[in-house]
């Protein structure tokens, strides 16, 4: 056995990761993966097995294979097995297709990744080398905006103190720069190629993992152990930025990345549609098989009483017994199978094709759709996945990304109030807003800031008059921050920590306050061409419990404190002499809060310099203190930042994409749970929701951010009781079994109208409040549902198995969920969450390689084309440019293909079930033989020729009401979410109704002509005529169904008919005969048929009997019992709701406020820069040393040189 390399036993997994530093021969030994990464499902060897394994796990084309078997065999098949053969090659061959079109997308994605070049520091050179061949313990050096290779420890950089500034927007979606530094034991190194190659040491730390922020390990080198973290490590996916180079030993390749970790392999999707299909089928061929044993009972008693009579004229097969009783049975098990053939058009394969021809053409409907065209990035709309069309029009779920999918990660400077002035409004001779920006002319600005545009021009009056409040309040923003410098091409570059920091420095750029350099100890800015330096003497960091951030300066022997920060914060410090001026300024704030801007108060105070003296010597001793020394030090900051003068407020407008908050809305109507799943802060996601309307002040909004189970436990339990508690208060209601699982829909509240739930006391308390004008004695009872934010530590609890039932609870109650500081592969757990327990249909839309696991995890992947990359794209089943598309994609075309859909297979099962059961009747006059009625030719052609064309164009042009009124009235969304079109119950009537027509058809045909009084029939004429009815009375019952007439439905539904005479006329004409020469048993049956006027009689009576009926049905249920869809198309062609719309739109607006939005732009951002800056780390970026002439080719893509000092905030 020891010589079976597959007998032998497994080696016990390691617990942690050793890697010898430029040693590839002893971590070859270690088979770590190399670089490579594949994110396809297919290759040249696996594609056909694997594609054909996926496409018959679709149960209909097993079933195909099975039939195709059975035809195989003559003697029991009555039709030739290319009829078969030929459609199921078909739609494998057309699903193959475009599955590897799909697939060779991402093998070139893959391969223009993995043939990226990087350099890699090799036997005392650098040479070049491709990320797939780079190999875990590799050197290799990366260059300024530069994607880093893999997940690499850093071992020097180009700056001084061994920073560097990366940006992690395919990780976490933040395009705000961070910081990460190198060891300062190995900084010393710097970029000396000798050095570098004859480093060696040895790295132990975690093995690979999915945890974005977290790292644990110990470097063993030079005769030290050193540890390692987080920030000594970046990953693969950030950006290098700001910085000339950075040295780094590889710890993880490929597979292992912590990237790739929280990436998925892309799964086969099929629609909700395809898998009750498949259920249906099964159902159906149950079905079948009894209808077959039934006919195989009868067929064997039949032979036996009386077709054993008739050997004698009809002799059996040589392998038929001579015993009637066992030959009887052999009988009837041949005719079972061959039953089976004849009856299995119940469902035809031609389904399948015409519905892959449908949901193709429908896919065209998207990407030829002009209005999701994003013409600013020349994106189209793009349909990746054609067979989950329909499932578009069933969403119950959407999972969005922020940044990049909801906004645009672009903070504006819009708004200002100083010393009680309010700026940024203007106005016209009437005193009204002018919101239409383009009445308005925009102010001459700096021209460094191009981009900014000012319309107010009383601002700049006021800087032109040197008002002293406005001057100080544009002095606070140039000089109050963390941003660094970047000289290029001449030209002044800021770089920020956030967007925030960068729209206020900016913006006071613009109006001629300009931040122009720093060093450890000064700022210095330039106001109107005239240069200030301030001395920089401490800098009070932002953090999360303060929620602000303080500089204190010295110009010219004066002291000075400037503040900016959250409104609340900032309030608690001011001088009692501010009450004025804080109730003019909280004005403003409201007025910038009902605009949806994030709000900040900026303050100021004048220090004596002994007062600072004592001051400064007690942060020293907090500074230096053994024992909770950041405690202290914040209680010397309290201490300074007291009695503060106010100077005004900020609002700064957080972008969204154009057209989100009345998609959400929109969206929200239609009965969609939407969930936010970001990278970003709670604060700041907070506000985002307040903005794009997600969230509202009239929702109960609870935050959650905890750090241990148990504390998250504790809060999950409080959220429910305080759930529990609000509806019974709220709503007329039973008390609540506080055992059994909350759910809207038990408690029979409608979440999209509380307001008709209400306690009758309650609504008249609102009517009264309406009636008021904003009595505030009862605002609290506005109520517009619940909403959950939660971090991404407290996250990992409440996902945990003891804890997700109880979180699922908790937010499918909700009306709004927001998962904040979530990793990727959070992402995809949140959404499989979902799927599993709820069994409801979601879609997961996002721009970023960080969205790529829970796009491929949701029943359907949408990928914005944005400023990520393509990632996102390449993973989904959709994409296109903009966020507000979707509401275009879902209740357009999403609603309509679900209604097209529906009637497809509808009207199929009907139309396939009519034609089917003639056999059956048949079989009763046949001696159960498995003879068939009709003309084999026309069996064949039936559904490809005789009855489908009007079906498809009814399937690609029907539509219930315009895009406009689809949009404008999103309820109607709500029925295909409940599958109101397309169930079980609507199956079995449909194929009741397929089987009653049959019936009819065939015995009223049958009976009339079975009096004697028509022309003699034999078998090929009443065949022909029970075929011919058929034809025309499906191709009539498919027109009953149409809402939408167009010119092309009307030739497709009468040229079918006229082809099929036609057709028939020529088949079975004598001049084909005379032609081919050949004696065909339906010669001249069509015109002995057709020229009898019996015939026409017959037809009528059929129609008649069939289809007036169904008329009469139709009308009744339109008229009298209209269903939604029904009564909006009333609506659309009467207008009865314009009057009812107006009456409302002037109605008064109950929508009072509880709560203003919370200030959050100090919020935003992570813990400030202010200790690298005065501790000197951050500095100004030095030219970098010049290394031994065989190493000068690398200096030839040397960064840039900077000459001005990178220091901190002030």
């Amino acid at each position: 056995m020891k010589n079976f390399s597959f007998l032998k036993k497994k080696t016990i997994p390691e617990e942690t990761r050793k890697i010898q530093i430029n040693d590839r021969e002893a971590n070859a030994l270690k088979t770590f993966p190399k670089n490579e990464v594949s994110t396809s499902k297919y290759n040249f060897v696996t594609f056909l097995p694997k594609n054909l394994f996926e496409q018959f796990h679709r149960l209909a084309n097993a079933y195909f294979l099975f039939l195709l078997c059975l035809q195989l065999i003559p003697q029991i098949s009555s039709l030739p097995p290319y009829t078969t053969i030929v459609p199921l090659c078909f739609v494998l061959t057309l699903t193959a297709i475009k599955d590897a079109i799909d697939d060779l997308g991402r093998h070139r994605s893959d391969k223009h990744v993995n043939n990226r070049q990087t350099q890699v520091i090799d036997e005392n050179d650098i040479i070049f080398r491709k990320w797939k061949d780079i190999q875990v313990g590799d050197m290799i050096q990366l260059v300024n905006d530069e994607f880093v290779t893999a997940d690499i420890l850093i071992i020097s950089t180009s700056e001084q103190n061994g920073l560097c500034y990366i940006e992690t927007a395919e990780l976490d979606g933040e395009t705000n720069l961070k910081v990460r530094q190198s060891l300062e034991e190995t900084q010393s190194i710097g970029d000396d190629i000798d050095d570098l190659t004859n480093f060696r040491g040895e790295i132990e730390c975690d093995l690979p993992n999915n945890n974005l922020n977290k790292f644990q390990g110990n470097l063993k080198w030079n005769n030290q152990t050193l540890p390692l973290k987080n920030d000594n490590i970046l990953l693969r996916g950030t950006r290098l930025r700001n910085t000339q180079w950075v040295v780094g030993i590889v710890l993880y390749a490929g597979s292992d990345t912590k990237l790739m970790k929280n990436t998925n392999k892309p799964s086969f999707k099929r629609s909700h549609m395809d898998k009750l299909l498949d259920k249906i089928i099964i159902g159906i061929l149950i079905f079948l098989l009894f209808l077959c044993l039934t006919m195989t009972i009868c067929c064997s008693i039949w032979e036996y009483e009386i077709g054993s009579s008739f050997v004698i004229y009809l002799p059996h097969e040589s392998y038929i017994s001579s015993n009637h009783l066992r030959g009887s049975i052999q009988i009837g098990f041949l005719v079972f199978l061959s039953y089976v053939i004849t009856l299995s058009t119940v469902v035809p394969i031609s389904l399948y094709v015409s519905i892959e021809f449908v949901r193709l053409l429908q896919s065209k409907w998207i990407d030829w759709d002009i209005e999701m065209f994003y013409e600013k990035n020349n994106v189209s709309a793009h349909v990746r996945t054609t067979t989950l069309n329909e499932e578009l029009g069933q969403i119950q779920y959407v999972f969005s990304d922020k940044t990049g999918t909801l906004t645009q990660n672009i903070m504006t400077f819009k708004k200002c109030s100083i010393a009680g002035q309010l700026f940024g409004y203007v106005y016209d001779s009437n005193g009204t807003e002018i919101e239409d920006l383009n009445k308005l002319e925009a102010v001459e600005m700096n021209g460094d800031e191009e981009n900014f545009l000012w319309f107010d021009k009383s601002l700049i009056k006021e800087i032109e008059n040197h008002n002293e409040n406005v001057e100080r309040f544009f002095i606070l923003l140039s000089l109050c921050h963390t941003v660094m410098i970047e000289e290029k091409n001449g030209q002044i570059s800021y770089q920020a920590q956030s967007p925030d920091e960068y729209a206020l420095v900016s913006a006071a750029r613009a109006f001629y306050f300009t931040f122009q350099n720093r060093t450890q100890t000064t700022i210095t800015i330039d106001i109107k061409g005239k240069q200030f330096t301030y001395n920089l003497l401490n800098i009070l960091d932002f953090n999360n419990e303060r929620q602000r951030m303080s500089v204190i300066v010295e110009k010219d022997g004066q002291i000075y404190l400037f503040c900016k920060g959250g409104d609340t914060k900032i309030k608690e410090r001011l001088a009692s002499n501010q009450i004025e001026l804080l109730k003019q300024t909280d004005e403003h704030l409201n007025n910038f809060a009902n605009d949806s801007l994030r709000t900040l108060c900026l303050a100021w105070k004048s220090i004596e310099k002994s007062q600072y003296d004592q001051w400064a010597a007690k942060l020293n001793v907090a500074n230096t203190s053994m024992e909770n020394r950041d405690e202290k030090v914040c209680e010397m900051y309290e201490e300074i930042e007291k009695d503060l003068l106010l100077i005004g407020a900020t609002g700064i407008e957080d972008k969204l994409q154009d057209g989100v908050p009345q998609c959400l809305q929109r969206l929200t109507q239609a009965g969609i749970k939407i969930w936010v799943l970001t990278g970003d802060k709670i604060e700041t996601a907070y506000n985002i929701g307040l903005s794009c309307r997600l969230l509202t002040n009239e929702m109960e909004i609870q935050m959650i951010e905890e750090t241990t189970e148990e504390e998250v436990e504790a809060k999950l339990s409080q959220i429910r009781n305080l759930i529990i508690e609000k509806i019974e208060t709220l709503f007329d209601v039973q008390p609540i079994d506080k055992t059994q699982r909350l759910n809207w829909k038990q408690l029979g509240i409608d979440t999209k109208n509380f307001d008709l739930f209400r306690k009758k006391s309650l609504q008249a308390s609102i009517q009264s409040d309406l009636e008021d004008s904003f009595n505030q004695s009862t605002i609290n009872e506005f109520f517009e549902g619940f909403a959950i934010l939660i971090t991404g530590q407290a996250l990992i609890h409440a996902l945990s198995d003891r804890l997700n039932m109880k979180f699922l609870e908790i937010a499918t109650m909700c009306k709004a969920l927001i998962c904040c500081r979530v990793t990727p592969m959070q992402k995809a757990q949140v959404v499989e969450l979902v799927i599993k327990h709820e069994k409801q249909t979601t879609l997961a839309i996002g721009d970023g390689a960080n969205d790529v696991s829970m796009i491929q995890k949701a029943h359907i992947g949408i990928g914005i084309s944005g400023q990520e990359g393509q990632q996102a794209v390449l993973a989904s089943d959709f994409s296109f440019g903009q966020f507000r598309y979707l509401e275009r994609l879902l209740l357009i075309h999403g609603r309509l293909s679900y209604l097209r859909v529906s009637k497809f297979l509808r009207y199929f099962f009907y139309k396939n079930f009519a034609f089917t059961f003639c056999h059956f009747w048949f079989s009763f006059f046949c001696g159960f033989s498995a003879q068939t009625v009709y003309d084999p030719m026309y069996g064949a052609l039936y559904n490809s020729l005789f009855s489908t064309f009007p079906i498809l164009f009814l399937s690609i042009f029907d539509r219930d009401v315009n895009d406009n009124y689809s949009l404008n009235k999103p309820y109607l969304y709500i029925p295909g979410q409940k599958d109101e079109f397309f169930n079980k119950k609507l199956l079995i009537k449909s194929i009741l109704h397929g089987i009653l027509s049959s019936l009819f058809i065939f015995f009223i045909t049958y009976l009339s002509i079975s009096n004697g009084k028509m022309i003699e029939m034999d078998l090929q004429s009443f065949g022909f005529l029970i075929g011919t009815i058929i034809v025309i009375i499906v191709n009539l019952q498919n027109a009953l169904q149409i809402w939408y007439w167009t010119i092309y439905y009307h030739l497709a539904l009468w040229l079918t008919i006229l082809i099929y005479f036609l057709f028939h006329l020529t088949l079975y004409s004598t001049y084909l005969m005379k032609f081919f020469r050949t004696n065909y048993t339906y010669v001249g049956v069509a015109k002995q048929i057709l020229f009898d006027p019996k015939f026409y009689l017959i037809l009528i009576l059929i129609c008649v009997v069939l289809l007036l009926p169904v008329f009469i049905q139709e009308f009744y249920r339109m008229r009298f019992i209209p269903d939604e869809t029904n009564k909006a198309r009333y609506n659309q062609k009467y207008r009865y709701e314009e009057k009812a719309r107006f009456i409302e739109h002037i109605r008064p607006k109950k929508h009072l406020r509880k709560r203003l939005p919370r200030s959050s732009y100090a919020f935003a951002q992570q813990e400030g820069w202010g200790k690298l800056i005065t501790s000197g780390i951050m500095q100004t970026k030095k030219k970098p040393q010049t290394r031994a002439s065989h190493d000068l080719n690398i200096h030839q893509r040397k960064s840039r040189i900077y000459s001005s000092n990178l220091t901190g905030t002030l």
